[in-house]
């Protein structure tokens, strides 16, 4: 999505190891970037998936909350037609790439 909008001030991380949480590691690699706006980006549900477990550990090691871009809370994990996770899906990458 970022090379078909041709963005090249958008920067990806990937966070592998989810616990124990790399503080450490992850408060060097975003300190290059302090001052910008970060967002976690996920494509499972608000309540599933790592979001609502590391940005409170993401708010401490950098000092400030990070936007959320993703699908909205469900109590499945996958919305069961086709259509709707396409929907989701591109309104997740809006999301991600416009906030």
């Amino acid at each position: 999505e970022r090379d078909a909008k041709g963005l090249d001030d958008v920067y990806l991380l990937r966070i592998e190891q989810l616990y124990p949480v790399p503080s450490e590691p992850l408060k060097v690699e975003l300190a290059r970037f302090n001052g910008a706006e970060m967002v976690w980006c996920q494509e499972e549900p608000e309540n599933q998936g790592a979001w609502q477990f590391l940005a409170p550990r993401i708010a401490g090691i950098i000092g400030s909350l990070i936007g959320y871009a993703g699908r909205p809370e469900s109590a499945s994990p996958a919305v069961g037609s086709y259509g709707k996770h396409k929907d989701q899906h591109t309104a997740l990458l809006k999301q991600a790439f416009e906030i």
